[in-house]
């Protein structure tokens, strides 16, 4: 269903529908984080929709009344905010909150001058992150930490050898005296602009990663409460915010039966389901009927 209102909701074109404000929508997919079976890929989108959640409500001060949680039947979770406030946001507004939710294009130097504020902060986060790939940096051997430099465009042999000199006192100018200026340094500043590596692998760990145009869609289409996903059999599952840590959608998710049904599968694999793990073999074997369903579902057998 649309996420958008609109005065005139059957209008034929989109010109006369007379658009009149969206949800706001966040939506965490698995596929776009992490790869891996199937049970550890909805636990990993699970930590990071708590992520998300975490901030709208402690660091936005969003009513949790106003948040709608949906485990998407697939792999991983659709978040709406109902509040009006936020309704009427264009693409624009809706881009800064997901940027910030996803830790992206912060200032160096804004993010490492000045005290942390209290409570959850991307200031806190920032440092940390920092402050811990420098100590990663230092606890590497010689000649390793000057490799992983050296490989970085911009960083010769000489300014590696002198940054790594350097890290101990940046540590503690990031955690003592933090100011704009430490961003200043050469070095540094190359490493805080890297788009991927160890920096930022530890900065994003720290986010949330929730599918970024999907947020700023005004006009988005998504899965309703409720329904089956046609890729998996599962439910689309509404939920209490305060019932996710304790969710498993092969499980709570899960509405098909536990009767027997022949399917031909198409390759090995281990599949989670109903509280266990069914080690299957390539050809023709008896499955659950909800595994069964899943399977063919996603492509990989066919009922025999």
């Amino acid at each position: 269903y649309s996420t958008a209102y609109y005065e005139k909701p059957d209008a034929g074109t989109m010109a006369d529908k007379g658009w009149c404000g969206a949800d706001l929508i966040f939506d965490l997919d698995a596929d776009h984080i992490v790869r891996g079976p199937y049970d550890q890929m909805l636990a990993r989108v699970k930590k990071e929709t708590q992520k998300l959640l975490d901030m709208l409500t402690v660091e936005f001060g969003m009513d949790k009344k106003t948040i709608e949680l949906v485990f998407s039947g697939g792999r991983g979770y659709h978040v709406h905010i109902r509040d009006l406030a936020f309704r009427g946001w264009g693409s624009a507004e809706r881009r800064e909150l997901i940027d910030y939710i996803c830790g992206i294009g912060f200032d160096p130097a804004a993010m490492l001058a000045g005290k942390v504020p209290l409570g959850p902060s991307w200031h806190g986060r920032y440092r940390e992150s920092l402050t811990d790939y420098l100590r990663w940096l230092m606890a590497l051997p010689p000649e390793d930490a000057m490799s992983h430099l050296t490989a970085i465009d911009g960083i010769g042999r000489e300014s590696a050898t002198t940054f790594l000199k350097k890290c101990g006192d940046l540590i503690t100018d990031i955690e003592k005296r933090p100011s704009a200026m430490i961003a200043k340094n050469r070095v540094l500043t190359i490493i805080l602009s890297l788009q991927e590596g160890e920096f930022k692998k530890r900065l994003l760990s720290r986010a949330a990663l929730a599918d970024e145009p999907v947020t700023t869609d005004t006009k988005r289409l998504i899965r309703m409460p409720t329904s089956l996903h046609g890729g998996s059999g599962m439910r689309v599952q509404p939920l209490e915010l305060r019932d996710l840590p304790g969710f498993d959608p092969l499980i709570d998710a899960v509405v098909f039966g536990t009767r027997d049904v022949k399917v031909n599968l198409n390759f090995n694999m281990n599949m989670p389901m109903l509280g266990s793990t069914y080690e299957l073999k390539k050809g023709i074997t008896t499955v659950p009927e909800a595994v069964a369903v899943f399977l063919c579902a996603r492509g990989a057998a066919e009922i025999a």
